[in-house]
């Protein structure tokens, strides 16, 4: 398919402008005019590109793309990863905060669906817009029950802070860093709050407001999104695609 109706699609099912996000979100590297293969990854690194030309992709979609804010000098190894991709005629998109948002294809929807939640409303205020979901889980649900099944759906085993109870009836979960979100989990009386990688500063905050804290993972808990944008693409427009699996372990 034509590029150009790709990305305009995306831009509008993602709603790319109505996040303040310091990621330039939407088309990062222009490519070849035909679409045919469709990959995605979390992060805009040289070795997901080497993936992508191996391939044989048309258009690499990623949750971490190139560009944050600031100008980048074409040299060294930024030099190296943009020329990869000129040179494959592959384009780039990254989708950040609209990625973890989408109430469809988010990585924080995704993820309290997959766990079990129900009557999601959107949680996680970053710059006035809430980027998260909370939620309630079925009666007897245990935060045991909630790591074991992260655990499940990512491979890795979470670090669990218990600082509540067993027993947990709603939750609040924002992909990647938002350890501090487990603040306004507390104030909203929620049981656990779920997101990426932990932060020393917010340590004792767990124990002494008394929540839950489930650390699954910031690349592990971002994987959701891309897979789940993919497949609503093939289901659009019929275009295969292929996840790059590039795990940082953190």
């Amino acid at each position: 398919m034509q590029r150009d109706r790709l990305i305009t699609w995306l831009d509008d099912f993602l709603k790319i402008h109505d996040y303040p996000d310091i990621s330039l979100n939407g088309l990062q590297v222009e490519g070849k005019d035909v679409i045919e293969r469709v990959g995605v990854a979390v992060d805009a690194a040289q070795a997901t590109f080497d993936d992508a030309v191996a391939a044989g992709v048309d258009l690499l979609i990623v949750h971490h793309g190139l560009f944050w804010g600031q100008p980048l000098a074409i040299r060294g190894h930024v030099k190296k990863r943009i020329q990869t991709l000129l040179n494959a005629g592959i384009g780039l998109y990254a989708a950040h905060l609209p990625l973890d948002a989408h109430p469809e294809v988010g990585n924080n929807a995704v993820i309290a669906r997959e766990l079990g939640m129900v009557d999601l409303e959107p949680f996680g205020s970053y710059k006035g817009l809430k980027i998260g979901f909370k939620g309630s889980f079925p009666p007897g649900t245990t935060l045991h029950d909630i790591a074991d099944r992260l655990g499940q759906l990512t491979g890795m085993q979470s670090l669990v802070h218990q600082g509540g109870g067993d027993l947990v009836s709603s939750g609040g979960v924002v992909s990647g860093a938002a350890a501090w979100s487990l603040v306004e989990a507390d104030e909203e009386g929620l049981d656990v709050f779920i997101t990426g990688e932990p932060k020393h500063e917010v340590f004792h905050e767990a124990f002494e407001r008394r929540i839950n804290v489930v650390y699954a993972g910031h690349y592990d808990t971002e994987t959701f999104g891309v897979k789940a944008l993919a497949a609503r693409i093939e289901a659009e427009f019929g275009l295969p695609w292929t996840f790059f699996d590039r795990p940082t372990g953190l």
